[in-house]
């Protein structure tokens, strides 16, 4: 009996190894409701703790394993995730952040901007420990006889491909952050209410005029209001100061 059960491990090894062997994988990144590619968008796989960006077409090229879980994030969307199975393609579709949404009834539903920071730090826990540097001196030395010294697992963690990459992803997370917490309060329907706006000319002062982060969390609703009133003075004397231009290409 014990020699059936060695030959059976024996032919089960080399099936087992090859399940842990990383196997190329490609991909497309598409806006899920225009469809359109997506480019410079952060993949970041978190066994491996490695990140890249997309092409300029949106696809990717990398190496995983089943099982691994690849994470897709770019500023303005919400963040998504793809478990490698047996295909060796894989798709991302993000989701713009809907903050509109955020003006009916059902905001708390959807959760505040720092509600949903929290659910993110939470899903991506690994990524944020693996990043984090923590304080590089340590006191006490390391046989208690007092003193200070350097920190290997904040050390490592600073200069660690691995670190740098989760470093990545948070500073995406964050600038995503800061994005839905302008566009919180900064909505159409406050600017509709204190300057009588609407359509594609509401869309055009927003998106000129979009306040900066550290403002839109220091000012109260009364100087938001005055700010919308004031920055409406300077686009009606010139209503494309501040307008992008169209870009060229992918």
């Amino acid at each position: 009996m014990k020699k059936i059960i060695f030959i059976f491990l024996l032919l089960s090894f080399p099936v087992c190894s090859l399940l842990a062997q990383d196997k190329p994988i490609q991909g497309i990144v598409f806006d899920m409701e225009s469809k359109q590619r997506l480019t410079r968008v952060y993949i970041f796989n978190t066994r491996t703790g490695e990140g890249f960006y997309n092409t300029t077409k949106g696809e990717f090229k990398t190496n995983a394993r089943e099982g691994d879980v690849l994470v897709a994030a770019l500023q303005g969307y919400g963040v998504d995730t793809v478990s490698i199975r047996t295909v060796s393609t894989v798709l991302f579709y993000l989701k713009r952040n809907s903050i509109q949404l955020q003006e009916v009834v059902v905001r708390d539903s959807l959760g505040t901007p720092e509600e949903r920071l929290q659910t993110t730090k939470e899903e991506y826990n690994a990524a944020y420990i693996k990043g984090a540097v923590g304080n590089l001196l340590t006191t006490g030395g390391s046989n208690g006889g007092g003193g200070a010294g350097l920190s290997i697992n904040a050390l490592y963690s600073l200069l660690s491909r691995e670190g740098r990459n989760a470093r990545q992803l948070q500073k995406i997370i964050e600038r995503d952050y800061r994005d839905a917490m302008i566009e919180y309060r900064f909505t159409r329907t406050l600017i509709n209410r204190v300057i009588g706006i609407s359509g594609s000319k509401l869309l055009d002062f927003k998106q000129q005029y979009k306040p900066g982060y550290y403002f839109i969390i220091q000012a109260n609703d009364y100087e938001l209001i005055e700010y919308i009133k004031k920055s409406y003075a300077s686009y009606l004397d010139n209503p494309a100061a501040y307008r992008l231009q169209p870009l060229n290409g992918n």
